[in-house]
């Protein structure tokens, strides 16, 4: 597959055939994600393959406190977990609750969960004194995902990437045998989808790119 249509054509795959994923695509695809860029080319990204269907169970456990917020700030017409604006939702009483969260069915329904980690010990979090929500760290970390994900695709396979399993961080790391400064980065469930898509609805180039300086939309000179 070309690599315009592997980027053009990655969706966010939530479905899976019952069809395992071998342990020759899951090191195939770890072989071409590790030539992510990363600071300092410290390549700080860890991964762990869970198969275990107790673990899976687990690790979505970790994940429904987060996305219940989630659904209840989109539900007001809030974007959630959004670090700017307050929300009006009773996020405690909403984290507390019990109900199983359907929409994360996928993470026990896939057949590998590649669980990433990234040692923070050696990234440079460039952004860590500024007084907001620290994004830097992730520059070393998520192009590894991508990679991940874009080389799964040109294997014919599908995945989608959740961070909900970090509102539970500390257990998450007990679950995986991550060291506290290995933070939780992402989860991505993997298999093979049960059917592809190869239209996906993106914003157009226009509400993307601006000209020297952010503003109203301007034509380029010449």
């Amino acid at each position: 597959m070309e690599l315009a249509e592997v980027m053009r054509t990655t969706f966010a795959c939530r479905e899976f055939t019952d069809q395992p994923v071998s342990d020759t695509d899951i090191e195939a695809i770890i072989e071409l994600a590790r030539f992510a860029p990363s600071g300092g080319n410290r390549q700080p990204a860890r991964v762990v393959a869970v198969r275990d269907e107790a673990t899976k169970h687990s690790l979505r456990q970790c994940a429904e406190p987060s996305m219940r917020v989630y659904l209840a700030q989109s539900a007001a017409g809030e974007n959630p977990w959004n670090s700017v604006y307050p929300s009006m939702v009773d996020i405690e009483a909403i984290w507390n609750r019990s109900e199983p969260v359907t929409s994360l069915d996928y993470l026990e329904a896939a057949p590998v969960l590649l669980c990433i980690g990234a040692d923070l010990s050696l990234i440079a979090s460039l952004d860590r004194m500024l007084d907001r929500v620290g994004l830097i760290s992730g520059a070393s970390v998520y192009p590894f995902a991508w990679n991940l994900l874009l080389a799964a695709r040109d294997r014919g396979l599908g995945g989608v990437l959740t961070t909900a399993v970090a509102g539970q961080e500390s257990v998450a790391q007990e679950i995986l045998g991550f060291e506290p400064h290995v933070a939780v980065a992402a989860v991505i469930a993997l298999g093979h989808p049960t059917r592809q898509l190869t239209k996906l609805r993106r914003a157009p180039v226009s509400d993307i790119l601006r000209w020297e300086r952010w503003g109203p939309e301007e034509q380029p000179e010449g």
